[in-house]
Formats: structure tokens, sequence, C-alpha cells
């Protein structure tokens, strides 16, 4: 968007920076630039959330938050459309069935589950490893993996921090070179162990690590970020200790024990005198310089449907993924990726994350799910991507294998045998007898990016105000496919160890097509990927934009394709890494940190 676009529009006065969505990066960003002395304002487009909105007994409702998804943005707001391939017509989804993004204060990262964890040195070098380990024409010839042009060792410092934010909580496997028993063993060195002990152990937690030491394999805590013990965090926000309560995923925690933005940053960030916040308030463009080298603010509708131009001299992007991605292409900054002549980059690398699970009915066991909390469970990491010969069984990538418990509301954790009824009084019974003799065991593993897998704007569909909506191509591939039968064949060595009287499955098979009407993560990255060649990647080693200095884009969009593990800690390492060189380079001497091949 150009100045004459915006003539008549409402200006306000302008500052150092604007930060648009406040969820983890947006907060994280709005401390650290308020520390180094700038003026920062932030807009986010849904309402304000507090603390106090998670006073008990407000969000133990599993009807308004676990089913009606009251803390997720609402599709007739902004949703994406969806198609498989090129051939199909995209269509609208209308309710979010495969992926829930959040609204409001805090974003995703006030309904997360609370998993916490850090990509491995491999990951974030994925395409390197890559060249090194398989034979030349192994990769499939559409497969667009990159590197991120950052390598663990920059990023440990700033996952150490995190953590400590958060209040980790769990067992380190790896201190300083030093493989520690109990902890994961093929994780990335620390500088420190967990701030926090892991999270008492459930009966899920038990059999599992029974069974899987058995098959000679490394079961460790999860890291959680609901705390194990009350905790201060270097912003002096305090957490306490988790009580199970079992309202994680799709909840705010009414105990204050799961990290969120509103626990750990945001009452320190309001008492800042440099830092305001605006709530109701959609940026739809960010506005280019006639310099064509910076942008020079961004331009949103408020509550009341007043365009308004807020000047800035400095843009950060810190929406959820595909909301950046959107922005991006509205604003026409960066050339929008086309996959068919394989050109441009706004768009390019969209990846989602493999699942898979099986569920285990045991008579003579009672598991009391309703004691439960989102980062409990027992993990094995032995099928990561560097951990065994992937080639040999035909692809590459990797996932960790997990057990968690819970939740156990009354309506997400009936379960009845296969085949029995589904309503009146045999369902009762079933329901009745069966409720806390399940265990679950899950799979999340890698995706990696191809060619044809990609976001565009949607040529047929518009938002209420005219704006053509974000659509995505995607579909799943052999190669993930592949790893997904693999683990699905680790699974049921665990079940053979266990022996439940029965268990049900749900794996993708080679050839099965994406489903969007089942939910699957909110775990999407990419489509404004970071790297260190402006004619793959939006964004170079620090997050800042190849085509504009002064404008930062944060968040899980800049991931050249996805990991096995949960990408909250990633996302907030680089932020901190981005922010670092913001503070120590960029404000010193304004320009590019990176200059184009």
């Amino acid at each position: 968007m150009n100045d004459k676009d915006n003539s008549a529009m409402k200006t306000l006065p302008s500052v150092d920076a604007v930060i648009i969505g406040l969820g983890w990066t947006g907060s994280i960003m709005g401390m650290e630039l308020t520390d180094a002395g700038l003026n920062v304002v932030a807009l986010e487009r849904g309402g304000d959330r507090t603390k106090e909105d998670f006073l008990y007994p407000k969000p133990a409702d599993e009807l308004k938050y676990g089913v009606r998804l009251e803390m997720m943005q609402r599709p007739k707001q902004s949703t994406v459309t969806i198609r498989r391939n090129a051939d199909e017509e995209a269509l609208p989804q209308r309710h979010w069935t495969t992926f829930h993004p959040g609204d409001g204060v805090g974003g995703a990262g006030s309904h997360w589950t609370g998993v916490l964890y850090r990509a491995t040195p491999t990951e974030l070098s994925l395409k390197s490893f890559a060249d090194r380990t398989f034979e030349p024409g192994f990769l499939p010839e559409d497969m667009t993996i990159q590197d991120y042009g950052v390598t663990y060792e920059e990023l440990e410092p700033h996952y150490d921090f995190f953590e400590k934010v958060a209040g980790l909580s769990g067992q380190a496997g790896n201190v300083q070179g030093e493989i520690i028993d109990g902890g994961n063993p093929f994780e990335g060195p620390r500088q420190n162990p967990f701030p926090l002990p892991p999270l008492p152990r459930t009966l899920t937690d038990t059999l599992f690590t029974e069974a899987t030491k058995k098959l000679g394999w490394h079961p460790y805590p999860y890291p959680s970020a609901n705390v194990s013990g009350a905790w201060t965090n270097p912003y002096g926000m305090q957490l306490g200790p988790c009580n199970f309560c079992g309202f994680c995923s799709n909840y705010g925690c009414l105990n204050y024990s799961k990290a969120s933005p509103q626990t750990c940053v945001l009452d320190a960030l309001k008492q800042r005198e440099t830092f305001s916040y605006r709530t109701h308030c959609e940026v739809t463009r960010i506005v280019k310089s006639d310099d064509g080298e910076t942008v020079k603010g961004v331009v949103y509708r408020d509550g009341e449907g007043q365009e308004t131009f807020q000047p800035a001299g400095m843009v950060i992007l810190a929406s959820f993924p595909l909301s950046n991605v959107r922005i991006l292409l509205l604003s026409e900054i960066g050339k929008p990726y086309d996959p068919v002549a394989n050109t441009g980059v706004v768009g390019r690398n969209f990846s989602y994350q493999i699942t898979g699970s099986i569920d285990m009915y045991f008579k003579d066991h009672q598991f009391n799910p309703f004691i439960s909390a989102g980062g409990s469970g027992q993990v094995i990491d032995d099928f990561s991507p560097d951990t065994f010969d992937t080639a040999s069984h035909g692809f590459i990538g990797g996932s960790y294998i997990y057990t968690t418990q819970g939740p156990g509301g009354a309506i997400g954790a009936i379960r009845t045998p296969p085949g029995s009824a589904s309503w009146g009084s045999e369902w009762k019974k079933n329901a009745s007898e069966h409720y806390g003799h399940h265990m679950m065991l899950g799979t999340t593993g890698t995706n990696m990016s191809y060619r044809d897998v990609y976001l565009d704007l949607d040529p047929t569909y518009t938002d209420p105000h005219g704006d053509p909506l974000l659509r995505m191509t995607y579909d799943w591939k052999d190669n993930d496919m592949r790893m997904t039968q693999f683990m699905a064949e680790r699974m049921r060595e665990i079940v053979a160890e266990l022996k439940p009287d029965y268990h049900t499955e749900s794996f993708k098979q080679v050839g099965d097509h994406f489903d969007p009407s089942h939910y699957q993560s909110t775990h999407l990255t990419g489509g404004a990927i970071m790297g260190t060649d402006p004619k793959t990647s939006v964004l170079n080693r620090y997050l800042q934009h190849w085509d504009a200095h002064n404008l930062f884009v944060m968040g899980a969009s800049a991931f050249p394709q996805n990991m096995q593990h949960n990408p909250t800690g990633t996302v907030a390492a680089l932020t901190y890494w981005s922010a670092k060189h913001i503070r120590e380079r960029y404000l010193k001497a304004p320009g590019p940190l990176m200059e184009k091949a």
C-alpha cells in the first residue's frame, strides 16, 4: 500500500515501533523494545483478555471453551479457504476443525496446551543434514526443505531465557554435553537444567515408561509450561503450582499455573510508560515508503470501523502464521510465490504437522482422567530425524511418541466400545463403564515443505471488508505418510507390551488426502520463511524482511519446514534472537542486517 491509498484516513502521531498482534511474540518484543527506550504501541485484532478473565470458575466450562471454542477467532470475521491441489476449488473453513487460531490479547499463547520444546540442532539445519546423509536423488524432486540460517548454538541462550520466563518444568537430558539419566538423551546440549522439576507422575506415565524401557527406548517427562512449583520469572511475574485441574488446551489457566503472555509477560509490560496497546484493531495493510526500502506504518480498522493510519519508525508483524502471510500479501511486500514458475517467496514452504494416535482400553485400570495437566506425560525421541536410519525406511523426518493424561471432561472424555450403540440406554451404560479406563498413545511428527504446498490470496472469497481471504493449498505426501506408518509400527510395539483389552487406531496411510474436517494440530508453519538467500526466503536470518529493513516478522511463519516438536519454544527463542540484533545493531545503524547476495 502506498501513500496515495491512505490520504483520507485518520492519522495518528508517529511511534518508534508498532507491533501487530499481542500474543507471545508481540509481548516479548514489547518488553525488548521498551527496554531499549522505544515508544511502542501494539495493535490487537481481538478483545482484551487479562488474568482476571481466568479466575475460577470462569475457565472450567467444557461446553464454552472445549466445544464452542470461545477463545478462538470467529470464522465469520476471518477464515481461510482450503484445497488439496491446484485443480480443486478452495472452500472456506466455516467452523474451526483442523486447527484453532486464537483470538484476543494473548492469542494462541492463552489457550495452548503448555508443552514447551526446543528444536534439535539437526532440525534447524535440516537441508545440510540431508545433503550429508542421503544419496543424491533420495529426496523427492518437489521437496523444498531449507536450513533456518541460524544454529542451535546461536539460539541456545534464548531458549534458556524463555524457559525461565515460562517456568519450564521437566528433566534435562543433556547439560553442557553431559547426558543425564531420565531426561531426553537426544536433545541439544543445554547450559542449565530445567528451572523446575517435572510434574508429578500419573498411571499413564508409569505404564508408558515401563513399556518403552523394556523395548530399549529412552522415556522422559514432557517439558511442561504447566509449572510444577511456585515460580517467579525474570520479569517478576509469579506462577503457582499446577493442581491438575485438566482445563489446559483450549482454556485459560484458572490457577495461574500455565505459562502464557498474561501470566508471564503482559502485567509487567503494561506497567511501562512507553508501552500502550489497543484492542479490536484489525491491521489490514503495512504501508510502504516511497524510498522502496522501508515501511512507514500500518493501516487498521478499529472496533467502530474507523480506518486509521499509525505511522511508525519500525513495524513488528507478530500475529498468527496465517495472518502474517496474508498481511504481507495484501500489503504487496515481497513477491508472491508462484509454484508453477517456482518464483517468488511470500506463501512459499507452508507446512503443517503429521500426527497419529492409539486409544487403549484397560478393564482393570482406572486412570482418573479428570486429574490431568496439558504438559503431563512421558515421551520418547528415539525416532527423531537423526537418531536412526530413516533412509532404509524410505523417508526423511521423524516423530516423538508420547502418552498424556486426560483431559477428563464429561463431553470430550467419553469413550465407548467400537461398534456399540451411539445413543440410548446402551450408550449410557457403556459410557459410564468405560470412563477412566482408556489410555492414549500419540505421535507428533515432522512435515516437509513441497513446491506445490503453499499459501496465496483466494481469487473468489473475501472477508467482510472485501479483502481476499488467504488460500491454503495442502495435501499429505508419501514421504510423510511413510514416516507415520513407521511410527505406527513402533506404537504397536508399545501396545503389545501393555496388553490392553482392546485398542483402536487412527493413522494416515500412503495415498490418503488431507481432511480439514478433523482436528490435526494448530502448529502451522511457513509462508514467510527465514533464510540466507532472498530468492528462497522472505526474511533474513534475523527475521528482518529482505525488501523493507524496518519490518521484522515473528512467529512460526518463519519456519522453512515443520519440526517434530511443538513450535512455541523455537518461536520465542527466534523472537529474542531477533530482538538482540535489533537492539545491539539495528537501532544503532538502521539498515539491512544482511546484504543480499
